[in-house]
Parts: C-alpha cells; sequence; structure tokens
C-alpha cells in the first residue's frame, strides 16, 4: 500500500492552494456538488423522506422513543457544540492542523456534507462519503445509522475497498482532507467487525479515548441509540427551544433535570 500512504499523507505535506484544488476538482464536478447541496437544502428536514428511516432504525432496536422534528433540531445543535466542534478541534489543534482550514477542505470536497449533523436528511452516499473524509470521533452513530437503507453497511465496506485501491470517485479529493495514513485500513477492519458483530467496541479517535470530558459525551452522542435518547429530552415547544439554546451552555446526560 505504499501508494495510498503517500497519497494520504499529502493532506501534510501539500501547500495549501494544491489541496483546495484537488478537493475542489474541476469547475463541472464543483458545479456539480453545488447542485447536489442545493438538492440537499431544498429536502432538509423533508419528514415524508425522514420518518421511513426513523421508523426502520426503531424496528432494529436503535431507537426506542422518536424525537420530534423540534427536539432533532435543538439535540443537533447540542451535538455540534458540545461534541462535533469542540472535540474536532482539539484533535486538529493537536495534530497542528488548522480546524477552520479542515472545514474548508471539507466543504470544497462535499458541500452538502456540511449542513446536517444527524445524517437523517442524508443520501446514503453522503453519509459515507462524510465517515471516510473525516478521521471519526466515532464512526458507530454513522454505521447504525446506515442501516436504515437496505444496503448501507455494505456499500460503506465496499466504498472504503475502492478507495484504498484507488478506483472510488472521490479517491484524490478524500486524501487531500484526511491526515491520517492508517485511518482508512482501520475503518475497513472496523466495518467488517462491525458487520460480524453490531455490538464491538467502538473505534475512538485517540483525542476521545484519552480525554474524559470528551469521552463522557461521546457515550450519549457516539451512537443512534445514545443520541436520539438525548434527542427525546429535549424541548416540545419553541419558546422552550429557544430557552434551551440560550441558556443551557454545558453539556449534560440528562437534560431538563434539576
Amino acid at each position: 500500500m505504499p501508494a495510498l500512504d503517500q497519497a494520504t499523507t499529502d493532506r501534510l505535506a501539500r501547500g495549501p492552494w494544491s489541496l483546495v484544488r484537488r478537493t475542489m476538482g474541476d469547475p463541472r464536478a464543483f458545479r456539480q456538488k453545488l447542485r447536489a447541496l442545493a438538492q440537499a437544502l431544498h429536502g432538509y428536514g423533508d419528514e415524508a423522506k425522514v420518518a421511513p428511516r426513523l421508523r426502520r432504525l426503531k424496528e432494529l432496536g436503535y431507537i426506542d422513543e422518536v424525537p420530534t422534528r423540534l427536539q432533532r433540531m435543538v439535540g443537533a445543535i447540542d451535538m455540534l457544540r458540545f461534541f462535533i466542534v469542540p472535540c474536532a478541534a482539539d484533535y486538529y489543534a493537536q495534530k497542528g492542523l488548522d480546524f477552520r482550514f479542515h472545514t474548508l477542505l471539507r466543504f470544497l470536497d462535499d458541500p452538502a456534507s456540511l449542513i446536517d449533523p444527524t445524517g437523517f436528511n442524508s443520501s446514503r452516499d453522503a453519509i459515507i462519503g462524510h465517515v471516510m473524509q473525516v478521521v471519526h470521533a466515532n464512526p458507530q452513530y454513522d454505521f447504525q445509522l446506515l442501516e436504515s437503507f437496505p444496503d448501507g453497511i455494505e456499500q460503506m465496506e465496499q466504498q472504503v475497498v475502492d478507495l484504498l485501491g484507488h478506483k472510488h470517485p472521490r479517491t484524490e479529493s478524500i486524501l487531500a482532507i484526511v491526515e491520517d495514513p492508517e485511518y482508512h485500513e482501520r475503518l475497513l477492519e472496523h466495518i467488517r467487525a462491525f458487520r460480524r458483530d453490531p455490538a464491538v467496541a467502538p473505534l475512538l479517535r485517540d483525542n476521545v479515548a484519552n480525554n474524559p470530558r470528551f469521552a463522557e459525551i461521546e457515550q450519549t452522542f457516539g451512537t443512534v441509540p445514545g443520541a436520539m435518547r438525548y434527542f427525546a429530552k429535549m424541548p416540545r415547544t419553541p419558546l422552550a427551544a429557544a430557552r434551551h439554546l440560550l441558556t443551557v451552555r454545558e453539556f449534560s446526560s440528562n437534560p431538563g433535570a434539576t
């Protein structure tokens, strides 16, 4: 795999403009990405599309109580501000990488992937691409989410195999983003372990496994069951939701408790 390892380290070895060009692609490719973003924005929050996937996950035992649309929105904001953003910023700071520039590269690679933190409004391939372009704190949530599609986890495995073999259409742009030369091999191994046993121990990123604060929050947001239980505790009215977002400044595994 020497060629793949070299390509992967381009994130660290190449200059910013080279990385921008690789993640953006040619003008035709970028126009297609913007069209996909427009389609994703147009369909965002379409409950007719989301409801069947939620029912499927409930049937699989991943959801006890389906949160309302408002609860999912408020919960997604908490997921971003308490876990995804601070945990990622900490990780990239440890790597000596600019988190803002990393986010720009992700946007140029797939603009639609940044607008849906819960993934319920995202296509199967958007979720798979997201898992491949980011060294995840814990990909378990995304694996479980992919089970809302008939062939989601199978396609996850196949597309990682294609990426490792330089056969995936987004190989060049994804390898310009991911800074860890071993991430995709570990990811493939973990996908196969998950397919054998969905209860397999999670593949935690270093700064989650070694940081008690992030490890605690990951227990809530790192899996679909944990996140959905949290979302179901969110306010059910717009006024209460606004109050929560304005007054709650720190993570609690039991929001609303007094």
